[in-house]
């Protein structure tokens, strides 16, 4: 327990006053993706009292082009706050961030709770515990003085790049086209830079939201009704500078925007 606060106190601290974190030392860094589990979950105790209420996760590396990007073959998950939530249209600092980037996301906000108890979960079971499905541009920041060098546990012990979102309006889920189906398209500046489709999400975004309630139950913890989850980037992480504007649109779902200034 001495290595895993030492870690995230390191991590804490770093993100505390947006510094480039080094790649931990050896004696610290997490030796395997649980390790990286418990130092993040010791790195949420720390930030809470700047970060608010954890009100919900993301999951990231769930599709090819994120898992080929980040040469990470799994998915991995990271929590997000009350503080980092915004609403469509939001004006955000860019020196808020280390380096921020952006990602094409489908969130989906649960009505009841995936307990643990009743693992194991698959997409259509946690699909009837949906109560809708969100447009959402999920923030990232590059916190990291160089995240190649990292390794996937000490990405997953800093929240996987984890620093906020923009939610739309919700769509219900008894009125939302079928996910896998959905055409994402990242369009920054004016210009679309990117686009995917809800199947490169694991095949389907439900998929990722079952992956997420058994990784949860697995370490006896579980999702509750209110929380939302970004289910993971249908195109790949695009880095912003001060003064760019990004919009996502999802077919069906509609569309969400934030400026960087």
């Amino acid at each position: 327990m001495d290595r895993v606060a030492a870690a995230a106190t390191a991590i804490a601290q770093a993100r505390r006053t947006r510094t480039p974190l080094q790649a931990l030392p050896e004696e610290t860094a997490p030796r395997d993706l649980a390790e990286g589990y418990r130092i993040q979950r010791a790195v949420h105790d720390l930030m809470l009292p700047q970060t608010g209420a954890l009100t919900g996760y993301k999951i990231g590396c769930t599709s090819k082009v994120m898992q080929d990007y980040l040469a990470i073959p799994h998915p991995c998950a990271g929590g997000v706050f009350a503080r980092g939530v915004h609403d469509d249209g939001a004006r955000l600092s860019a020196s808020d961030f280390v380096r921020v980037g952006v990602e094409c996301e489908i969130a989906v906000k649960l009505s009841r709770d995936l307990p643990a108890s009743e693992r194991p979960f698959d997409a259509v079971r946690v699909g009837t515990s949906v109560e809708a499905y969100l447009p959402a541009i999920e923030i990232v920041d590059d916190r990291y003085a160089r995240w190649q060098k990292m390794g996937a546990a000490s990405l997953i012990a800093d929240d996987f790049f984890a620093a906020g979102c923009v939610l739309a309006q919700p769509v219900s889920a008894d009125a939302a086209p079928d996910l896998a189906g959905v055409v994402g398209r990242a369009i920054v500046n004016g210009s679309e830079v990117a686009r995917g489709t809800g199947a490169d999400v694991l095949g389907h975004p439900l998929q990722a939201l079952a992956w997420l309630a058994n990784h949860l139950a697995a370490e006896g913890r579980s999702l509750h009704a209110g929380q939302f989850v970004l289910t993971g980037s249908l195109v790949k992480t695009l880095w912003l500078g001060p003064g760019d504007h990004v919009v996502m649109e999802l077919e069906g779902l509609g569309q969400v925007e934030a400026a960087f200034v």
